[in-house]
Formats: structure tokens, C-alpha cells, sequence
């Protein structure tokens, strides 16, 4: 099998964790640890715009790296955003701050297919340079390459933005599933591609983002989105990096999301890792799953929940220790650290 992940993070606790191997010490990161909650981030991003700096390689793995450093946390989450492969094949979208993506012309017909190209390597060079950077840098530290799922991604071209109901999404669904099955086949290719870029230049593992599809019961899932997200994920099946697969609200999907390819189940706060675990069965690691507003709670009640998610992890096939969804904006970065040290402390008794 080919192989791109480097050498040196092969016997990391994360990519061991996720494999289902044995480990030092349970291994954690953040989702969004990258990001808003740092004042340094803050600092380097004043003047630039979202989509700018995912284009530029230097701020890419300098933002990459911060919380790296002040937390001590398993790995690095490559900074980027789930629409960044849609604007480098040519659509017309923004990020707009206290919003998210905003698409000027949705795709809502089959002639709009036409403006949604198949995304190769040659579409987002800083994305690769960027990667190259940061695993230079990074040393024995993997780096999370990542994309966002085909359903997630379909709700934000067929809304033209996000959506508490994804009336749109779900209307065109089932009043022409030719055209949704055709538009997320063309997206599951864009992910896919996405991610197998990111793993060639060199991230040890990759996840796959599916924010909103809880939105869905299994039936629709198994019918309209298990295809597409699993034809995303073997996308990277050449390439000897495991797979994470994550969505919100998804308690009700977990096994059939188990089935799309990925060696790791990532589990939202909603459901206990001992649920989760039951649900997809043993082939199967998993990641999560800290409610990321407990981070505000008092520390002594924070303490005693985050040794029972790390208890609870021990009894499963392989645990990943992660939030339940993103880090919020107004956290205090001292209390990430505190949860890392805690981490790597208790799981080594």
C-alpha cells in the first residue's frame, strides 16, 4: 500500500489510537483549537479575511501552530475551512463574519452543475505548500487534514448559506434525487480530492466533516448521503493514513456512519462514548466527546467529567479524546491546556 503519512508519527499515540493499537497515554486534540479562542490568533488574522488567509500557506501553518505550542495538545488540525475547495474551483462565495459561507448563486438546478468543476491538485497549491510546512515543522506531531462532507456541503450550495432547516436541501432531495445524488457525487469527488491532496503532501490523518447532517433520520442518510460520504472517504483508501468521520446531532447514524469507510467515529456531546461504542461496534475507534460548554464550568466540576470520558474511552476499541463539537469562541485558552495536561495525566495511571 502507498504510503505519504511521514514515518515519524506512525508510532504517534493518535494515529496508534486511531488504528485501534495500543498507546502511551490517550491522545487529544480540539476541534477549532485552531482559531478565535486564542488571543494570537486574533492578532495575526486582524486585517485579513477568512478566505485570504486559508490561501496563504505562511499564515496557514503559522495559525496551525499556535495551539500546538500553548497547549501541548497530539496533534495539529490543518486551518482551513469546509469551503475552501468549493471557491478554488470557481464558485462565487464568501465567508461573512457572524454569518458563515454565503454562495451568491445557488445550485439548485442541473444547468448549475455546470459551474461546479472536479477539483484536482492543481486547484489548490497553497493548500499542499501549506502542508509541506507544517509537517516539517511539526516533527512527530501528526497533522488532521480535512474536508467537509458531501450532505454539508450540498445544504450550503442549495441553501446559498447556512440553514436551521434546510428546507431547500431536503425539498430537492426528494423532488429530484437524480440531481442530488448527481450534485453530491460531484462533491463527495471535490472532498475526496480534497482530502487525498492533504494526505499525499503529508497529513498523518484525515477527517470528514459532516456538521449538518443530523439533520436527517437513518433513512434519509442511508438512501441519500451513506454513498456519497463513502465515496469520499475512499478517496484516501490508497494512502496509509486513518479516517475520521464526524457529524453533529448524529447519536441516531453512528453505526450506519461507521459503515461509510473511516477508521474513527467522532461522537458529539449528546451521546456517551459507552452508547456510541455499542452502537458502531468493535472495528471501530472513536473520538469525543467533552461538551464544549463544560470548558466554562467550575474546574472541579470539569475535572471529574473529563476523567469519566477518559475512563470510558478506555473500554473502547481505540479513544481519541476530543470535544463534542468546536471550541467556542470565548473559552479561556488556559482551560484547553488544563484539559490536555489532565488528559495525558489520568490516562497514564
Amino acid at each position: 500500500m502507498p504510503s505519504s503519512a511521514p514515518p515519524r508519527t506512525r508510532s504517534s499515540d493518535l494515529v496508534r489510537a486511531a488504528r485501534r493499537e495500543p498507546v502511551s497515554r490517550t491522545p487529544v486534540w480540539f476541534m477549532r483549537q485552531a482559531g478565535r479562542s486564542l488571543p494570537e490568533y486574533r492578532a495575526i488574522r486582524e486585517g485579513t479575511t477568512m478566505l485570504e488567509a486559508c490561501t496563504r500557506p505562511d499564515l496557514v501553518a503559522e495559525i496551525t501552530l499556535q495551539p500546538v505550542r500553548r497547549h501541548g495538545v497530539d496533534a495539529a488540525i490543518f486551518f482551513s475551512d469546509i469551503v475552501v475547495p468549493l471557491k478554488a474551483v470557481g464558485l462565487d462565495l464568501d465567508i461573512v463574519a457572524g454569518v458563515g459561507p454565503v454562495v451568491a448563486e445557488p445550485i439548485r438546478t442541473r444547468a448549475d452543475l455546470d459551474r461546479l468543476p472536479e477539483l484536482t491538485s492543481e486547484h489548490v497549491p497553497y493548500i499542499t505548500d501549506a502542508v509541506r510546512l507544517l509537517v516539517a515543522e511539526l516533527g512527530d506531531t501528526p497533522l488532521i487534514g480535512f474536508a467537509g462532507a458531501p450532505f454539508t456541503l450540498a445544504s450550503y450550495l442549495v441553501e446559498g448559506g447556512p440553514s436551521k432547516n434546510h428546507v431547500r436541501t431536503k425539498a430537492l432531495m426528494h423532488g429530484d434525487p437524480d440531481l442530488w445524488h448527481a450534485l453530491c457525487d460531484r462533491l463527495a469527488q471535490i472532498s475526496g480530492a480534497f482530502l487525498h491532496a492533504q494526505a499525499e503532501a503529508g497529513a498523518s490523518v484525515v477527517q470528514l466533516f459532516d456538521s449538518w447532517v443530523g439533520a436527517l433520520p437513518r433513512a434519509d442518510y442511508a438512501r441519500y448521503v451513506l454513498p456519497h460520504s463513502t465515496k469520499a472517504l475512499a478517496a484516501v483508501a490508497d494512502l496509509d493514513v486513518p479516517r475520521i468521520h464526524f457529524g453533529v446531532g448524529t447519536g441516531e447514524l453512528l453505526s450506519l456512519m461507521g459503515s461509510a469507510g473511516a477508521e474513527v467515529v467522532g461522537v458529539d456531546y449528546r451521546v456517551s462514548l459507552t452508547d456510541a461504542t455499542e452502537r458502531i461496534g468493535p472495528d471501530h475507534a472513536v473520538q469525543g466527546n467533552l461538551d464544549p460548554a463544560l470548558l466554562f464550568a467550575p474546574w472541579e466540576v470539569l475535572r471529574d467529567i473529563v476523567v469519566e470520558i477518559v475512563d470510558e474511552g478506555r473500554r473502547a476499541p481505540g479513544h481519541i479524546f476530543n470535544l463534542g463539537h468546536g471550541v467556542l469562541p470565548d473559552v479561556d485558552p488556559d482551560v484547553l491546556t488544563r484539559v490536555t495536561e489532565l488528559v495525558h495525566e489520568v490516562s497514564t495511571r
